[in-house]
């Protein structure tokens, strides 16, 4: 079921930017105060994970990009874009829901995205937990 929220331009000029440039290492979506938008929050570049997650607020939803790094055995560091929809249990239904059938919307928009985290707690969102999931995914 979609909300009927669109995706503004700024959010796909930022994953492009993220996707091909490699300079911004995430992006945090969120929606417009008037909830008719999905806009852009923040970008960095840092690639302290723990800065990313600092984020993510503890009772409000969010969507965000992360451009993942990590090691795979002897094949050296490899980059997974991973699309996550932070749903945290404090946050309010009506917030939850909204975001929920919002999420299709950007998710189409944004192309080239290797793996989709869903985490309603921190311990969802762990860069342990995300190293599994980008694990199980690349061949």
């Amino acid at each position: 079921m979609s909300s009927g929220v669109k995706v503004s331009q700024e959010c796909l000029e930022q994953f492009q930017s993220l996707k091909l440039g490699r300079k911004t290492k995430y992006i945090i979506y969120t929606l417009s105060p008037d909830n008719t938008e999905i806009v852009v929050s923040k970008t960095s570049d840092s690639s302290n994970y723990d800065d990313f997650l600092a984020e993510l607020p503890p009772a409000e939803c969010r969507y965000a990009i992360y451009d993942f790094e990590f090691q795979k055995g002897d094949e050296g560091k490899r980059n997974k874009i991973c699309f996550f929809t932070w749903s945290p249990d404090e946050s309010k239904v009506k917030q939850k829901m909204l975001y929920a059938s919002s999420k299709e919307a950007l998710r189409k928009a944004l192309v080239g995205i290797a793996t989709e985290i869903q985490g309603t707690d921190l311990s969802e969102v762990s860069y342990e937990a995300v190293l599994e999931k980008v694990m199980r995914s690349t061949f």
